[in-house]
């Protein structure tokens, strides 16, 4: 079994190689699809679009939310095409892992020049 570490290694190299092909300024839904294909060849098993229920003072919302990938069960990917990494990005990432118990979370954002200054982990105090 693979701890989050060991996982968000193996996320960093199929980033690198799906940057290396693919390169910067495509849409979002193109990353996420040639990285869940990388992770997947690389023997991982990867969920995308995977709905997260959301609870509000002990009630179901009924609202559609979804992650872009969780990897293992145990690493949420976030994946953003964006000009600027926003603080907003990485509450974000952290409120996903507060509601869904995960441990750790990566946000990558594919339209940058280098690809080695826009992958960002986050950790969840649990």
């Amino acid at each position: 079994m693979l701890h989050e570490n060991d996982i968000s290694y193996l996320i960093r190299g199929a980033v690198f190689q799906v940057y290396d092909e693919l390169g910067p300024g495509l849409l979002e839904s193109i990353y996420e699809a040639a990285l869940c294909y990388q992770l997947r060849k690389d023997g991982l098993k990867v969920a995308n679009q995977v709905k997260v229920d959301v609870y509000y003072d002990g009630h179901l919302l009924p609202i559609e939310y979804r992650l872009d990938l969780l990897v293992e069960d145990k690493v949420i990917v976030e994946l953003k095409s964006v000009e600027t990494v926003n603080p907003v990005h990485f509450k974000q990432l952290l409120t996903y892992l507060k509601i869904t118990g995960k441990k750790l979370g990566m946000l990558v954002n594919f339209n940058t020049d280098d690809i080695n200054h826009s992958i960002y982990r986050k950790v969840n105090g649990l």
